[in-house]
């Protein structure tokens, strides 16, 4: 579950790894191939349950496949760890260009960000005045986060936090609640995670959800994880529950993510968002 879409650039493996998982920038980014399900374990992409952030072709780091949707003993935290541990930087270390779009117009206040990974769209919060708490399920991606905020001088601006989603919430209200690319190659309760978000949302505030529409279109059909759960944004509306008269729909759109496939052609993603403000 973690995941987020960039973090500093690389060369090189991290480089094809970017490309394939639809993130901006030279480095591995978000979701479809190995990171369609990464932020819903809590990363940046993607892992707030434990990534975009970020889809789910997902491998041990050893290369072996794992059983589909079943973390192994060590639990989805271990797994996650050592995904991150694997190398020194998984994303492109640049913000999901959805979050600057759909933020930059907003007052600045409290800010959650569900699945940070390495903390780019927590450190983008930050710089733009917001005061962010930011989760996920890697202790060593939380680490890395707070490497790079304490580098950008933002230390006293975002509160990272571990949590694995599914077992525990950030407590407080929030002007902005984001969450992007919350899918997961393992069993994880996304609806009921979305309805904790936006619990958590205060008055006035914005819930921001971001999803992939479709797997990438250059990842081979038998990667494709059938456990993986890609809904529509009005699917993850109704998953919300939400009281008709408590919210305002601001978006709920499809749209195509230009990008790289992994030899560097062009080639198009489809993602999709849904965005609402709390009325009361």
């Amino acid at each position: 579950m973690s995941g987020e879409h960039g973090e500093h650039g690389e060369s090189g493996e991290r480089d094809q790894q970017d490309r394939r998982d639809g993130r901006e920038g030279p480095a591995p980014e978000g979701p479809p191939g190995e990171a369609y399900a990464e932020r819903a374990h809590g990363h940046e992409a993607g892992h707030g349950v434990g990534h975009e952030d970020r889809h789910d072709h997902r491998h041990e780091p050893d290369g072996e496949p794992r059983p589909d949707g079943e973390p192994d003993g060590e639990g989805d935290a271990a797994y996650w760890d050592a995904r991150y541990g694997a190398s020194e930087r998984i994303w492109s270390g640049k913000p999901n260009a959805v979050l600057v779009r759909e933020v930059e117009g907003l007052k600045p206040g409290r800010a959650l960000d569900l699945g940070c990974g390495e903390g780019a769209d927590a450190i983008w919060l930050a710089e733009h005045g917001w005061s962010v708490v930011a989760v996920d399920i890697s202790q060593v991606a939380l680490d890395r986060a707070e490497g790079h905020c304490r580098d950008a001088g933002l230390s006293d601006r975002v509160h990272w936090q571990r949590h694995d989603l599914a077992q525990s919430f950030p407590s407080g209200s929030f002007d902005l609640v984001s969450a992007h690319f919350l899918h997961s190659p393992f069993d994880m309760p996304r609806d009921r995670i979305l309805r904790d978000a936006a619990a958590a949302v205060a008055r006035g505030g914005v819930l921001l959800v971001a999803g992939h529409a479709a797997f990438p279109p250059w990842a081979p059909h038998q990667e494709h994880h059938d456990h993986v759960d890609l809904p529509t944004p009005h699917e993850v509306y109704d998953g919300l529950a939400l009281a008709s008269d408590a919210w305002e729909l601001l978006t709920a759109e499809e749209h195509e993510q230009p990008m790289q496939d992994q030899e560097g052609r062009p080639a198009i993603r489809r993602d999709n968002l849904l965005k609402l403000r709390r009325l009361m």
